[in-house]
């Protein structure tokens, strides 16, 4: 059966990725996604990486799209990617692409989601068959009133045990007005974490 070109599109790009470090980057509904542009122009200054994006639907309203110079996968690359028992699961495609995943923002739904087992979505599938032996980097992004709920520290520590990293929020005055912690670390703080995690020259690809 032949597959129409739209359909074979996510995998083919993977396939035709280019760097020697690949970075995956998560982005979810909190307004500090309006940052996902210049985190990703940043990332691709660094020597040898290359960079894709997954995005959860309510985070694209905070973000222009034609500002990411890098392919951005939503749900429905999911859908339009499997159409028979045959063809490769997206969710799964990526997992084996990436060296590193790095969710900035992670909002607080996604937090407990992620906390919880649940995967309802590709940025949570992802998460869910992640090879827990390559590093995954989440930074939290919200409201200081829902930020000190008791619930976030839990889930925080959740993914701690998961061994995933925290790049942790900080104190701001926040696009809602409300002054206090919650606000995604700053871009260069995520940048410095990701270059402590970059491969050298001469060390292989793990097999995946």
């Amino acid at each position: 059966m032949q597959i129409d070109s739209h359909v074979s599109r996510p995998r083919h790009d993977l396939l035709d990725s280019s760097g020697t470090f690949r970075v995956l980057v998560g982005v979810t509904g909190s307004v500090a996604a309006l940052k996902l542009p210049l985190l990703v122009s940043q990332l691709l200054e660094l020597p040898g990486v290359d960079v894709r994006v997954v995005t959860t639907e309510h985070a694209k309203h905070f973000y222009d799209l034609a500002e990411v110079a890098v392919k951005i996968y939503s749900d429905k690359d999911e859908w339009e990617l499997w159409t028979q028992r045959s063809d490769p699961v997206l969710h799964i495609e990526l997992r084996r692409w990436a060296d590193l995943f790095v969710i900035a923002p992670l909002d607080a739904n996604t937090l407990g989601k992620i906390a919880n087992g649940i995967c309802d979505n590709l940025l949570t599938c992802v998460v869910r068959a992640w090879d827990t032996s390559r590093p995954l980097l989440f930074c939290p992004a919200m409201n200081t009133a829902m930020w000190q709920h008791p619930i976030t520290a839990r889930q925080v520590d959740s993914l701690k045990e998961f061994g995933y990293v925290e790049i942790p929020c900080i104190a701001k005055k926040l696009v809602c007005g409300d002054e206090g912690k919650g606000a995604m670390a700053e871009v260069s703080t995520i940048i410095d974490v990701v270059k402590q995690y970059l491969q050298k020259p001469e060390e292989p690809r793990p097999l995946t």
